[in-house]
């Protein structure tokens, strides 16, 4: 077995970083690893005739993911305890998109710090998205490895939630991001009772299953207690078919109460 390189003082180029994380690492092996892309490290072992084993971040970017999923959402339940389950993912999913954490890394230069093999080098590494969004992820995994969560949930607020707070308090496309939450208000409104889905239909192998369920409504909605209406809608998930039938039994009751009483409803 190979024998893992790491060095035990941070290069003078890389300490120049420390201060835009606002971090000091006290193990700078951890976070030179999350600087260094796979192409660099192949370029040093072929260097060294194959005998020893250069560290790259792929595996502190596995790591580092996890926690920005979890300190992400952790900051946006604190944030927003009225929001959905829908909303809190739509929110999450901004904050932890490519786009998003491309943005940020080029906020505090990390590009000029990768360390890349010759050919990554050439090819524009250092603007490459993905490249830039693995390193980010790899350094938020090396301040949790050096200095624990405390340090790498600051981090992330600093650099990465906090900075889009307004904008996800004022996104109008918040609102209506879950259709069982925005059904189950229409349907309050007019003092209906709660809707109820089914599961009726599940088919497929397990990596590529089909849900169908069907979404009953009380007819008091419409001031008919008489009838109940009724939605069928298919996912790759339960929760995705449920927000389909959800979104279709809420366009057609809208478009029904509009018919009937105006369009205040």
């Amino acid at each position: 077995m190979k024998k893992a390189v790491l060095k035990k003082h941070l290069p003078s180029e890389l300490s120049a970083l420390e201060p835009a994380l606002g971090y000091k690492f006290s193990r700078p092996e951890l976070f030179e690893q999350a600087l260094t892309h796979s192409s660099h490290a192949n370029e040093l072992e072929s260097a060294d005739g194959g005998t020893e084993r250069r560290l790259d971040n792929e595996q502190l970017e596995f790591l580092g993911d996890s926690i920005l999923g979890f300190v992400t959402s952790r900051a946006l339940f604190d944030a927003f305890p009225n929001y959905s389950e829908g909303q809190l993912s739509k929110a999450r999913a901004h904050l932890v998109s490519a786009k998003h954490l491309v943005k940020v890394a080029k906020a505090i230069a990390l590009g000029e710090f990768l360390r890349l093999g010759r050919g990554e080098e050439r090819s524009g590494g250092r603007s490459k998205s993905a490249l830039l969004v693995d390193a980010l992820e790899a350094v938020i995994s090396a301040i949790y490895l050096d200095g624990g969560l405390e340090p790498a949930r600051r981090f992330i607020l600093k650099h990465i939630v906090n900075p889009e707070m307004a904008f996800l308090r004022n996104d109008p496309g918040m609102e209506q991001s879950d259709q069982k939450s925005a059904l189950q208000e229409f349907l309050q409104a007019t003092g209906s009772p709660h809707p109820a889905y089914h599961l009726v239909q599940e088919e497929g192998p397990d990596h590529k299953k089909t849900f169908t369920v069907e979404l009953r409504v009380n007819g008091n909605a419409l001031g008919d207690s008489g009838k109940m209406f009724v939605s069928r809608a298919q996912g790759s998930t339960k929760k995705k078919a449920e927000q389909k039938a959800a979104q279709e039994a809420l366009e057609f009751l809208k478009q029904q109460s509009e018919k009937k009483l105006g369009p205040a409803l």
